[in-house]
This record gives structure tokens, sequence and C-alpha cells, in this order.
């Protein structure tokens, strides 16, 4: 797992170049939206020429959208190419997840799959969408489509995060990174906007703007003190449990059980920039 995201149109080759010179963790080669109609086959090119060697960083490419005749294309182009996987957005059902896998397992590729939710109806259907291929690496929201389709700003968009992070962990799925924040120079606002999306069991998030990713990969990476804290927990629970004893109560007040030390390891896993463990889910 990563801490940011940074998206990059795919026809810049110099704002590649950028992209990857810069502190984020991945790049999102963008096919889609960010490229206007008439550079769709530029864009193309140049990000099958960018992805000949193998990339600087972990690399991920966001294709167009099934129905607008460019993804197979798209798919084909890349598929080759030493990327993580493909981000496929305005995902809708299971079979869009199954229809992109079978065109990467024609090409021979091991690339993985994340599916980008935009509509209400995909929000209902995430526990089906998330459990669809082996393939499928993480589900995540597409705020601002989402907001056009349910005519809800903000808050309103609760419900449907909750929703995709109870689904990715039941699936067995990475925590989901969070949308885009598109207020570029507000970083405060940004800041606040991650430390929200962290409480609610959102891990990393995606940016439009490399000076977005300091305050991101900051919220994301645990503090020496987290980290620090973390493993006295675990140390402290096991010299308990060598004892006889199922959990403890802390000089602090705080009762340390199985569960405290369970979102210790996620904090250092965290830490480690690795993600916390998954469960054990077989996936179809």
């Amino acid at each position: 797992m990563h801490r940011s995201y940074l998206y990059v149109v795919g026809h810049r080759e110099d704002h590649i170049e950028k992209a990857y010179a810069s502190e984020v963790d991945a790049v999102i080669l963008e096919l889609e939206d960010a490229v206007a109609p008439s550079r769709k086959e530029e864009a193309r090119r140049t990000v099958a020429r960018v992805l000949r060697d193998a990339p600087p960083k972990p690399t991920w490419v966001r294709v167009n959208q099934l129905g607008s005749g460019l993804i197979r294309d798209d798919v084909e182009a890349v598929a080759g190419a030493a990327i993580e996987g493909i981000r496929l957005p305005k995902t809708q059902s299971a079979e869009d997840v199954h229809l992109v896998a079978g065109w990467l397992d024609e090409a021979g590729s091991g690339a993985s799959i994340q599916v980008i939710l935009e509509t209400a109806a995909a929000v209902e259907r995430v526990s089906e969408i998330a459990t669809a291929h082996d393939r499928l690496a993480g589900v995540s929201l597409g705020e601002q489509d989402l907001q056009a389709d349910v005519g809800a700003t903000g808050e309103g968009l609760q419900y449907a995060r909750s929703r995709v992070v109870f689904a990715a962990r039941a699936a067995g799925l990475p925590a989901p990174v969070q949308s885009v924040w598109t207020r570029l120079r507000d970083l405060d606002g940004l800041r606040e906007s991650c430390l929200q999306g962290k409480r609610f069991g959102f891990y990393g998030r995606s940016a439009l703007h490399p000076a977005q990713v300091p305050v991101i990969n900051e919220v994301f990476t645990p503090t020496p003190e987290e980290v620090a804290d973390a493993e006295q927990l675990q140390a402290q629970l096991a010299a308990a449990v060598d004892a006889g004893a199922a959990g403890l109560q802390l000089p602090d007040g705080r009762f340390l059980d199985n569960a405290v030390v369970q979102a210790a390891a996620r904090t250092l896993a965290y830490g480690r920039r690795g993600g916390p463990p998954s469960p054990a889910v077989r996936r179809s």
C-alpha cells in the first residue's frame, strides 16, 4: 500500500518526469478525464513509450471507462509494462471487473485492478464488486462524479465513505484510498480532510498536484511517538499473556487486550509503509 498517489496527464512527458521526481509514493498515469478527447491517442502512445523501461516508482494507469470505445486499446497498450495495475473508473458491476481482468489474462499481464466507484448504484454494489476477482487490489470512490450523481456534497458522502471502508475490509482488500482534494491551494483543508479520512478507516490519498503530496504523506505516516507506543503496547500484552492474563489495565487507564494490539500492529505496518495485514478471505 502507498500513502500517496499522484495523477499526471498521459500526454505530457515533462509532467510525468516531474511526477516521478516528486515525493509521491506511486504515480497514476492518466488517460481518462484529464485528457481531452483530441489527445487520447497521443496520451496512450506517450504512456506506452514511457513504460517501455521499468518506471522509477510504482505506477498505475487510469484507463478510459467502459463504453468509451477506448479502454481496450488502453489496456492492451500498457498490459505488458511493469505497472502495478489498472485503475478502472466508473466501475458499475462485478461484470466490469471480469471483463477487464479477461483482457489482462489474454495479454499475459500480471497487473492488478483498482476500481473507482462513481455512482450511487456502484456504491450499493460495492460488496459484490469488491469480491469480483483475484486481480482486484482495491476499491475507492470518485467523489466528484458521485456528488454529481446523488446531489450531495461534503458530509453527504459519509455513508458512501463508510460503506466502501467496511466492504473493502470484509472482502480482504486493503483500506480504500481517499478521493482527490480539488482545492489545490487549500492545504490546511486538505490536511483536515485527510485526518477525517484516516479516522474513517481510509489509508492514503490520490493527489492532483505535487504540492499536496507532503501533506498526504505526513498524515498517513505514523509519528515516531505513535510507533513507539504501538511497540510498547505489543510488548506489554505479550508479557501479560505469558503471565496468564488475557489483558491488563495500563497506568494511564487504558485497558489493553488483543483488539488494542491489533490496532497497534496496524500502526506499525503503516509505519513500514506496507499497509496493515488483510484478513484471509478467498475471492473468486
